[in-house]
């Protein structure tokens, strides 16, 4: 059975290890959605994951709703992306680019519009925005047939400045209960066209972006991210594991190069989930690599390497406080506490202070 040390192909990416920096969100960008100096330390730092996976990243500006995160809509952008990619490479690392639309999780003072989904829905709780004000979400409207080609376009345009910006590849975020999510599960898409009702219908847009993506980029630099777990952001399935088998199934045939899931676990931060695991139908469904996150250690981690239920784990929060996460977790050294006030706060605290282990005077 696979190390979590060894390396790993995932389409044309060759990976030095199996531990993953998952996507995760920190506020970091521009007001305009431009990667900022500090995102190309920040980055760099991490280079020792296997692949970093960044953090989402808008396809578009009604499609991010998200304060101060970045997209990759335009040359601007672009260029900003330019030196993070540049600063991971000569690390040693591997990076690819999240593609993020938020659905109708978006928000008027920072998409500029309102939302869009599935169908005529509200997000349930509060938005983040610039002035850090809460409000609650908008009702987003129901994407109507003839804007389904525009959207396609704006992930095969975000796909193509992603390898323009020297990314190896791009992550589709089809995960979270965001746009794409909004489609898949059946308490959020009430469409009665051929998008919504039976699960063949309701996996029909994931499989029409992932077709665009693969034409414009080539499959092996497409990988997937999705969420087969209970409710999340307000969105859930009354029959996930057919869902979500349906969708694994789907990807296998349409050439998605690796496939990442979210799936809380017994115990974890997220609390507990509400439905039985689901990744094991996917396992059988998807016949590339299979890359599983959400509260992993290292025991348990490389026990899922050893239960052939992986192939890769992807770890989150651990990264963020602790730059040098894989030599942690090898070595099982202590990791950093992390300071979640920080997450998003903005600035360099929080950020790229976290000490590697020989800069907390501990024995190399």
């Amino acid at each position: 059975m696979p190390r979590l040390t060894d390396p790993i192909e995932l389409g044309s990416i060759h990976a030095k290890n199996r531990i993953l920096m998952a996507p995760l969100t920190r506020g970091r960008a521009t007001r305009e959605a431009v990667p900022t100096p500090i995102m190309v330390d920040y980055y760099r730092q991490r280079a020792s994951a296997g692949l970093i996976i960044t953090e989402a990243t808008g396809i578009s500006r009604i499609g991010l709703g998200w304060p101060y995160a970045p997209g990759i809509w335009n040359e601007a952008q672009v260029a900003g992306w330019k030196h993070v990619t540049k600063a991971v490479h000569a690390a040693g690392g591997k990076i690819v680019s999240q593609l993020w639309h938020m659905g109708r999780l978006g928000t008027y003072e920072v998409n500029g519009g309102q939302p869009v989904s599935s169908s005529a829905t509200t997000a349930p709780g509060y938005t983040r925005t610039f002035s850090s004000s809460a409000h609650p979400y908008p009702q987003a409207r129901a994407l109507t047939l003839d804007e389904i080609p525009a959207l396609l376009d704006d992930y095969a345009r975000a796909a193509e400045n992603a390898l323009e910006a020297g990314f190896d590849g791009i992550q589709l975020h089809a995960a979270n209960g965001y746009l794409i999510d909004q489609f898949l599960r059946d308490n959020a898409n009430f469409r009665t066209d051929q998008y919504g009702g039976s699960v063949e219908n309701r996996i029909r847009l994931l499989g029409e972006v992932v077709d665009r993506l693969v034409r414009t980029i080539g499959a092996d630099k497409v990988g997937v991210r999705l969420s087969p777990n209970g409710q999340v952001q307000g969105v859930n399935d009354s029959n996930p594991h057919a869902l979500f088998g349906a969708a694994a199934k789907l990807l296998d045939e349409k050439g998605a190069a690796w496939l990442e899931l979210r799936e809380p676990r017994p115990g974890g931060t997220r609390g507990a989930p509400d439905v039985p695991p689901v990744h094991p139908v996917m396992r059988k469904a998807f016949s590339r690599p299979l890359i599983l996150n959400s509260d992993y250690r290292h025991d348990d981690a490389q026990a899922a390497l050893d239960a052939g239920e992986a192939d890769a784990i992807a770890f989150g929060r651990p990264f963020l406080a602790n730059p040098d996460l894989p030599r942690r977790l090898i070595e099982k050294l202590p990791l950093n506490p992390q300071r979640e006030d920080l997450f998003y706060a903005g600035g360099e605290q929080g950020y790229l202070d976290y000490p590697h282990w020989e800069e907390i005077g501990q024995p190399a």
